[in-house]
C-alpha cells in the first residue's frame, strides 16, 4: 500500500509536500493526517528533515486556505450564493452552511480561523466566509499560518515518534491511509446521492456584509 504514497512524496520532496497541503486544503484527494503523517515516517527514516517539512507543509496549507478567502473577498454574498445554489451537491454544501459559519465566524473574529485549523471537518471552510466577512488579509494569513503549524506540528512529531516505537508502522500508516480515504470517498459519494438543501434561514443584516 504505503510504498507508492510514500515514493510519490519522497520523490515530490518539500515543494510536492507543499502543493498536496494546498491542494487538500482544497478539495482533498489525499487528507492533511496522511501527508504529514507520511512526512512523518519520512523523518524517522532520515529521508526528510522535521523543521523544512513542516515549514513546506504551512506554506501549502496556508496557500490552499487563501485560495477560499480570495473567492470569499472577491465575489461576495450577491456572486457567489448563485454559484453554491447552482453546483451545492457536488461541493456537497449548502448556502445555509455558509450562513452558519459566517454568523459564528462574524460572532467570534479572528480566532475561529485559528482554532478551527484543529477541527477535521471545519478547517477548509472557515476561509470562504473569512472572505466573505472581508477579515483583515494579514489576520487571515498569520491565524491561519499559526494554526496550521501547530497542527502540522502534532501529525509530523506523533508519526515521528510512533515510527519509532511502533512495530510495523509503514504497515499500520498504509491501512490507516486507505481506510481514511476509503471513508472519505464513500461519505462523499453518500452525501453526493442524498444532499438536499436546507430550508434557508431568513437572515437579517445579510446584505450589509455583501461587497
Amino acid at each position: 500500500m504505503t510504498d507508492w504514497i510514500i515514493t510519490m512524496i519522497e520523490r515530490g520532496g518539500y515543494l510536492g509536500i507543499a502543493f498536496l497541503m494546498a491542494i487538500e486544503n482544497i478539495f482533498p484527494p489525499i487528507p492533511s493526517e496522511v501527508i504529514m503523517g507520511v512526512g512523518g515516517l519520512l523523518v524517522a527514516r532520515g529521508s526528510m528533515s522535521f523543521l523544512p517539512l513542516l515549514v513546506w507543509g504551512t506554506v501549502g496549507s496556508v496557500a490552499g486556505n487563501y485560495v477560499w478567502y480570495w473567492i470569499g473577498h472577491k465575489y461576495g454574498y450577491r456572486r457567489l450564493e448563485p454559484f453554491i445554489e447552482r453546483h451545492g451537491r457536488w461541493l456537497t454544501l449548502d448556502w445555509q452552511h455558509i450562513e452558519d459559519t459566517s454568523r459564528f465566524f462574524r460572532k467570534h473574529g479572528q480566532w475561529v480561523v485559528f482554532f478551527l485549523r484543529f477541527s477535521p471537518l471545519m478547517r477548509t471552510i472557515v476561509s470562504l466566509p473569512a472572505g466573505l466577512a472581508h477579515m483583515n488579509v494579514w489576520k487571515f494569513l498569520i491565524f491561519t499560518a499559526l494554526g496550521a503549524a501547530i497542527w502540522n506540528t502534532l501529525l509530523i512529531a506523533g508519526a515521528t515518534l510512533l515510527a519509532g516505537f511502533v512495530k510495523d508502522f509503514e504497515v499500520w500508516v498504509g491501512i490507516g491511509t486507505w481506510v481514511l480515504i476509503g471513508a472519505m470517498l464513500v461519505g462523499y459519494v453518500f452525501r453526493v446521492v442524498t444532499w438536499k438543501p436546507r430550508d434557508r434561514e431568513e437572515q437579517s443584516g445579510t446584505e450589509g456584509s455583501e461587497t
